[in-house]
């Protein structure tokens, strides 16, 4: 199922990313630290929800109390909730 975060407290507008069980692929943030965003989603490609949350949930930019990869955290566990 691909699916559409609308990110909140962030410099990129939504996360686009595909799920398949727990498993996330084609990763796509739009708008934010282009080149960090990239690697981001390079780097978690073909994780499962709980690998991301592992490692990225929490993570804050600067004074935010969150970060673009931490959006994305809470992306995949709505998608994962959604698609049951």
């Amino acid at each position: 199922m691909d699916y559409t975060y609308k990110t909140k407290m962030v410099c990129s507008q939504e996360i686009r990313f595909h799920i398949e069980g727990n498993v996330i692929t084609n990763i796509v943030f739009v708008g934010g630290c282009n080149g960090n965003l990239k690697a981001i989603a390079k780097i978690l490609d073909g994780w499962t929800v709980e690998e991301i949350e592992a490692k990225v949930k929490g993570n804050t930019c600067g004074q935010r109390p969150t970060s673009c990869a931490d959006q994305l955290c809470i992306a995949v566990r709505e998608a994962y909730e959604t698609q049951k």
